[in-house]
């Protein structure tokens, strides 16, 4: 068995990956963050009971701490909340599917206590690249794309010498560019 930690656990991929988890014996859920959707966060606490939850607003988070005082999960707040959620014992892969250059972070930490990543978040290698993937070399991590066209671009080149690719067409499927007319793309 795995112990994962999510951060973005409210979040379209979040939600996904609890999806995953919950038809899957492979899978233990440590660890849980959310922006600020408590109302689903608690249901996740409810089903996953995860050992830490961090929630960017602070205060959101001492609701939460209200609410599960005594019992529960240890809660925790902001961006600190996030890297120790990354980084605790407990962890061995986590899930960064948080919106975003906040994932930089956490990410940057969770490497250097030797974590590895399933990344849905782009920003965090289109910003924070050569220090994210330095890092995780030096480190011994290992930084799987979990986001649909870059996890399907790295499972195609698994076991293919580099070598032998000539181009990689990656298309623009959504984010900002949804919904745009051609002329808007041009």
């Amino acid at each position: 068995m795995k112990n994962i930690s999510i951060l973005g656990s409210t979040g379209s991929i979040g939600v996904q990956t609890l999806d995953v988890v919950r038809i899957s014996d492979e899978f233990k859920v440590v660890g849980l963050t959310a922006n600020s959707n408590t109302e689903l966060l608690i249901r996740q606490i409810e089903e996953f009971r995860p050992l830490k939850v961090a929630v960017m607003d602070e205060k959101k988070a001492e609701e939460l701490k209200g609410i599960y005082k005594g019992r529960g999960p240890e809660i925790l707040s902001g961006i600190e909340g996030l890297i120790e959620v990354a980084v605790m014992d407990e962890c061995e892969t986590v899930v960064v599917s948080v919106v975003g250059n906040i994932g930089i972070k956490p990410t940057f930490e969770a490497i250097r206590a030797k974590k590895d990543i399933a990344l849905a978040t782009k920003e965090v290698l289109v910003s924070g690249g050569s220090l994210i993937t330095t890092e995780a070399k030096r480190n011994g991590v290992n930084i799987y794309p979990i986001d649909s066209e870059h996890s399907a671009i790295f499972q195609c080149l698994q076991g293919n010498s580099m070598n032998k690719i000539e181009k990689i067409i990656l298309t623009a499927s959504g984010g900002p560019f949804r919904g745009k007319s051609a002329e808007e793309l041009n």
